[in-house]
Parts: C-alpha cells; sequence; structure tokens
C-alpha cells in the first residue's frame, strides 16, 4: 500500500507540473494549421461520377435544329382550337392563316472523332440547319453527314476548325448488369445535365417496347433520361461512353431510359461515313422468343412473314422455329439477326428449322431493309 500510495502521489505530482508547466512538456510548437491541411485533402477528393464527367463532359454538344415549314394545314373545325390556352401557348391564334414559320428543336450530341459528332437520328430528321453548341459557349453550324433511320443514329460534321474535346468511346460488349451508368445531355437546353443509375438490363429488343419500325437492341437504364437528352452519351464509371440515350419510357412503366449500344453505334457511324447510307439485311420474318417447358430452353418462333419477302420464297412460314442459321445453333431472336447481318444481302444463307415434327433445311438470300418497304 505504501508503494501504491508513493506511485499514486508521484503520477499526481506529474500532472500538476504538466498543468502549470506545459512548455517543458511539449517539446515543439503546436501546428495550428495541420487540421486545416486535412479539411483541404478531404474536400479535394472527386467521386467516380465527377472524374467520369469531367473526361468526357467538354465533348458532348447541344444540337439546335431549325426547320422552314412553308404551310400549315389545320381543318376549320380542327379540334386542336377548341381549347383558348391551347393556341396562345403555341400562337395558334389564326388558323387559317398559312403563314411560313421556323420551327425549332433541340437535342444533345458528342463529339467521338475530329469535328465529327454523333447523336439521334430523330434529333435532325428533316432539318434545314443544324447549330452545335460547345461548352465553351461557341455556336457552329454543322452539316448532316449522313442519318439511318432504323437504328436511329446520325452524324454530324462540324463547320470550323479545331482542336476539337473528343470523348472516349468505351465497349459495350464488357458492360454487366448492375454496373453504373451515368447519363449525360442538355435536357431542355441546360447543358451538360447528369443523372446516375445502372445498368438495368442489356439486349433489350424494341419490339418488347412496341417499337415494330426500328432495328434495335437497346441497354436498358434507370438513369433518367429527359427530352433533349436524346443523342446524349450513357458513360461508364470509367468516363467512356458506352450507349447513346434514345428513348425513355412513359406512362405505365415510367423510369425506364434506354441507349443505343456504343458498338453498334460505331460500326452504323463509320458506315455512314463512308457510304452516307447503311445497309441492313433482312429477310421478311418477325421473330418471337419463347420458352419451351418440354425442352427446357428457349426457342425462336417466325412470328410473321412479309409478303414477297426472301423469306416467304424460300418457303418460311409462321410457327417455324429456328434451329440454326448459317453455322450458328440458335438461342434467341439476336442470334437469328446476327447472323444475317453478317451475312450481308444477295448471298444466300443456309437456315434450318423445325415445323411439327420435321425438320427443314432452306437457303434464303437477304436483302437490304429499305428494299421489303416494297413488298
Amino acid at each position: 500500500m505504501k508503494i501504491c500510495n508513493q506511485k499514486l502521489l508521484l503520477f499526481s505530482s506529474l500532472i500538476t507540473i504538466g498543468i502549470l508547466c506545459p512548455k517543458h512538456v511539449i517539446p515543439y510548437p503546436l501546428n495550428l494549421t495541420k487540421p486545416k491541411n486535412k479539411e483541404v485533402n478531404i474536400h479535394s477528393n472527386k467521386s467516380f461520377i465527377t472524374k467520369a464527367v469531367e473526361k468526357t463532359g467538354s465533348a458532348v454538344v447541344t444540337i439546335d435544329t431549325q426547320r422552314y415549314v412553308k404551310k400549315r394545314k389545320f381543318s376549320r373545325n380542327s379540334q386542336i382550337f377548341i381549347d383558348p390556352y391551347f393556341e396562345r401557348f403555341f400562337g395558334l391564334n389564326l388558323p387559317n392563316e398559312n403563314r411560313p414559320r421556323i420551327e425549332k428543336n433541340q437535342g444533345s450530341g458528342f463529339i467521338f472523332a475530329d469535328g465529327l459528332v454523333m447523336t439521334n437520328s430523330h434529333v435532325v430528321n428533316g432539318s434545314d440547319k443544324v447549330i452545335v453548341g460547345l461548352t465553351n459557349g461557341q455556336k457552329l453550324n454543322a452539316k448532316l453527314i449522313g442519318q439511318d433511320f432504323f437504328t436511329d443514329l446520325a452524324v454530324l460534321k462540324i463547320e470550323g476548325k479545331g482542336p476539337w474535346p473528343i470523348a472516349q468511346l468505351g465497349d459495350s460488349t464488357t458492360i454487366k448488369v448492375g454496373d453504373w451508368a451515368i447519363a449525360v445531355g442538355n435536357p431542355f437546353g441546360l447543358e451538360n445535365t447528369v443523372t446516375l443509375g445502372i445498368i438495368s438490363n442489356l439486349n433489350r429488343n424494341v419490339t418488347q417496347l412496341g417499337i415494330y419500325d426500328k432495328k434495335l437492341e437497346l441497354i436498358q437504364t434507370d438513369a433518367a433520361i429527359n427530352p433533349g437528352n436524346s443523342g446524349g452519351p450513357l458513360l461508364n464509371s470509367n468516363g467512356e461512353v458506352i450507349g447513346i440515350n434514345t428513348l425513355i419510357r412513359s406512362g405505365p412503366g415510367a423510369g425506364l431510359s434506354f441507349a443505343i449500344p456504343i458498338n453498334k453505334a460505331k460500326e452504323i457511324a463509320y458506315q455512314l461515313i463512308s457510304n452516307g447510307k447503311v445497309i441492313h439485311p433482312m429477310i421478311g420474318i418477325s421473330l418471337i422468343d419463347e420458352s419451351n417447358s418440354e425442352l427446357n430452353k428457349n426457342v425462336v418462333k417466325v412470328g410473321y412473314v412479309v409478303p414477297n419477302s426472301p423469306a416467304e420464297k424460300s418457303g418460311i412460314i409462321i410457327n417455324d422455329i429456328i434451329i440454326k442459321v448459317g453455322e450458328q445453333d440458335i438461342e434467341t431472336a439476336s442470334d437469328v439477326i446476327s447472323q444475317i447481318s453478317k451475312n450481308g444481302i444477295n448471298k444466300e444463307i443456309n437456315i434450318l428449322l423445325k415445323r411439327k415434327n420435321k425438320l427443314i433445311r432452306l437457303k434464303v438470300k437477304p436483302t437490304d431493309i429499305k428494299n421489303l418497304q416494297n413488298y
């Protein structure tokens, strides 16, 4: 006990000395600036979203289009004029007057090569004048190199001298469901608006969305894509472009957005640059992915055959099950489309079908999809 009391007394004495004489206890002056430096370091840390947008944001452009409309055709009894607010809002005070006017529209795009801009076809379709707005405030005229209605893609050439900020293109075949998705665009003219989400689905066929006049398999994301975002880039977490924002789902199921995979977009863009048009080999059938409980696998069934098309001429009928196209075993409708596209036009391809309990082998010569419109 005596020893313990002595130790306690010694310890108390040391504390007292420390309080009364702190300059003898602290061997160096306090660095009062240290916390400030630490605070600066904390705030200098950037999120992956910020880094991604800084990497590509300067290459995102606003696209303003103008279309000269000579006449407006509204019947005297048109229901559009019943609501006076509707008339005032759209300046339709004189329904019987056919004055020429300029119709304006706006969308987004991004520079992917020297002065070349990728966007949606529907953004520039029918335009007489296209103006590209850069993030530095510059506005420059652009001319249409080419557009493809079936994949909703267009390429523009900026009329001016660079150097231009160029977006880094990624590889859409490497993305997975659950990956981060960053949508960048200019909705409602608000430049470089950014929304964040994830990849919700891959290879979403547009026919599942009730769209039958396009040839697209889309990336589905929950990153918000608003009007004016069309044609802007969908980025991965590294700031690379993995898709082109193109569609939003409104009404029931709203909140879903869709983008064209960048690998497909690049393929179409380079065809437009080289030829001014795109060839889409088709045989004239619509396809249905159907689950077969007996075989415990997915089968691809013919849902419709275009009259006088290569498919009908070769003998393909509704409800035929496609087993093989070329050398490829068929598991999904995408497999059929891919093989026919690779084959090209005016060259026969072998197709193995199952009709009831019979296997049937046919040869079909694909044609360009534009030719099917004439059948």
